[in-house]
């Protein structure tokens, strides 16, 4: 019975440790999506050019104004600032001398209320730190469609001002760390029927530090890691997500406003005729 006994632990003990493996194995890390016919770059490709860099000028010493209409989910210059427009889905995000901070196991911050089209304001800031990797963290609107927070040296889909995954900045004109930095985003949802089937894709031109680095690009889907992007259906309003990435990034003022439909000229349906010149 002990002889038994014994080969059965033995069994056991070596099935666990098969089932270890198996475990380990499925959550190595996938290979990059690689080029198609539309795309030339693999996903996060890191033979892929960086984008040239751009003195924006000098940095914004106080936040930008706020315009009328904006709905003001964090103003650093208010003394009784807080994250009352946020729900947290981890700890609390501490606030700090007019910003608040990602703090480690902060998980997710969204705002409680929802939208659509919108023009969207983002000061943030990376302290000074060790590393190729100084600071990670992303804006994602609709909680899903990200224009990437980050500095340090990286593939160019994952630089800031990237649409993650998707396309880099057309150049890069980032102030470095310890200098504050601003994203102005217009984002247009993408639009779905009555049986989730794509009906419009969204787009998204964004200024970072005032320099145009994403020109009215439109989106291949939701944002992932490695694989291509593609389109899930949602709803038409959405929360505004900042991702924690379990980097220290500091943010001192957040505003948006939302945007009526786009009118469409008439030029966007018809292209119109040229009038040569008469010799």
């Amino acid at each position: 019975m002990k002889t038994k006994a014994l080969f059965i632990t033995a069994s056991l003990t070596t099935s666990l440790l098969l089932a270890s493996v198996v475990v380990a194995e499925t959550k190595k890390k996938p290979t990059p999506a690689p080029p198609d016919e539309t795309h030339p770059w693999a996903v996060h490709d890191p033979n892929r050019p960086a984008p040239k860099v751009v003195d924006p000028g000098p940095e914004l010493q106080a936040p930008a104004p706020i315009p009328s209409d904006a709905i003001v989910l964090f103003d650093g210059t208010d003394p009784n600032a807080d994250l009352s427009a946020f729900e947290s889905l981890g700890v609390p995000w501490p606030i700090t001398d007019g910003y608040f901070s990602v703090p480690k196991g902060g998980k997710w911050l969204r705002t409680k209320e929802k939208f659509g089209d919108i023009q969207l304001h983002v000061e943030w800031r990376v302290p000074e730190r060790k590393g190729k990797i100084k600071s990670n963290s992303g804006i994602k609107i609709m909680e899903r469609y990200e224009v990437q927070v980050f500095e340090g040296e990286v593939y160019a889909d994952g630089d800031a001002g990237a649409i993650y995954g998707q396309n880099p900045p057309l150049v890069d004109p980032s102030r470095g760390t310890d200098a504050w930095q601003t994203f102005d985003i217009v984002f247009r949802a993408p639009r779905f029927d009555e049986n989730g089937e794509l009906t419009r894709a969204g787009t998204m031109t964004v200024f970072f530090n005032g320099v145009l680095v994403q020109d009215n690009w439109t989106l291949e889907g939701t944002t992932k890691w490695m694989v291509r992007p593609y389109y899930e259906s949602h709803p038409e309003k959405v929360s505004i997500g900042i991702q924690d990435h379990s980097d220290p990034v500091q943010y001192r003022s957040i505003w948006v406003r939302h945007l009526e439909e786009r009118p469409v000229s008439p030029a966007e349906v018809t292209l119109p005729k040229v009038r040569k010149k008469a010799n």
